[in-house]
């Protein structure tokens, strides 16, 4: 049986370098048994994943969950499209917000919480222009400079 990681923190890098994030909210997912299994062993990924709305709801699609090796017959399709878990004033705040131009809902990490489900760290996000990418690189950058002066 596969090593199981206690802290499971899947992180989407690259939404944090190509948008401003400007709320934050965590939502639940409907999985099934084997998707919650492949969380657990840490083998997911967000890079290409977006959240939309359909019907009133908000879905997550292109989320990469690796087929669970000791599954069956009943194992589950990598990247279908799963129903995210908020409560309906949150919906509504969000799909208001989306009506600005463009802002977007951006999925930034996948977490386990303390009683053991799997949450999605969500975002509203703004695109960041090419300047504003450079200031985030000269930022990160001095970052790691004082860093190394703070270390010697």
């Amino acid at each position: 049986m596969a090593k199981i990681l206690n802290k499971i923190n899947i992180e989407n890098r690259r939404a944090r370098f190509d948008y401003q994030f400007l709320e934050n909210y965590t939502a639940g997912m409907i999985l099934t048994g084997t998707e919650i299994k492949s969380i657990r062993e840490g083998k997911a990924g967000l890079s290409d994943s977006y959240c939309y709305f359909k019907n009133g709801e908000l879905y997550i699609k292109n989320m990469h969950i690796t087929e669970y090796s000791e599954g069956t017959h009943y194992n589950h399709e990598p990247n279908r499209e799963r129903k995210l878990l908020l409560n309906k004033a949150e919906v509504n705040k969000i799909s208001k917000k989306l009506k600005d131009q463009g802002l977007t809902v951006i999925p930034v990490r996948l977490f386990i919480s303390d009683s053991g489900y799997a949450k999605l760290e969500i975002a509203i996000a703004k695109g960041k222009k090419e300047f504003d990418k450079r200031e985030s690189i000269k930022k990160r950058e001095g970052d790691k400079e004082i860093a190394r002066k703070l270390k010697k």
